[in-house]
């Protein structure tokens, strides 16, 4: 334990505290004395229990104000958090429906190529088969080539 002298309203004090915590203890003492300087300041000599009521129970106010904001915040944080997991499953599920959509349009696309390539080999089949024939119709039919 760590002895630490502190003053506070134009007394000395000697308060103990953990080892390493001096300087926390010396800047807590400071800011009390300052809130009791400042209100004593501005209130007047109304006794010194009364004013250190008074100080204690503004800085208590102050505690209290920064834990509610505190707990706000980690709300509003909680929150914000809540509503991203939200965003973050909203868009995972619409690149699996899109990577889904890209499948079947590939699959689409692929069999439509097939279909394609298909009626092209028909086209030319038929093509050369109508070309074949319309050949040998003009063979048979021309004069010039028939036997007399």
């Amino acid at each position: 334990m760590a002895n630490v002298n502190i003053k506070f309203n134009g007394k000395e004090f000697l308060l103990s505290c953990d080892d390493g915590q001096e300087e926390h203890l010396e800047e807590l003492a400071l800011y009390l004395n300052e809130k009791f300087s400042d209100l004593k300041n501005s209130l007047g000599n109304i006794g010194e229990s009364k004013l250190l009521l008074i100080t204690s129970i503004s800085v208590l106010d102050e505690y209290y104000e920064t834990k509610n904001k505190i707990n706000t915040q980690k709300e509003d944080i909680k929150n914000i958090t809540d509503k991203f997991k939200e965003l973050k499953s909203l868009v995972y599920n619409y690149r699996d429906l899109k990577e889904k959509e890209i499948y079947k349009l590939s699959e689409s696309q692929h069999n439509l190529k097939n279909e394609i390539d298909a009626n092209r080999n028909d086209y030319e089949t038929l093509v050369d088969k109508t070309t074949l024939e319309i050949e040998n119709f003009i063979k048979r039919n021309n004069p010039d080539t028939k036997t007399q």
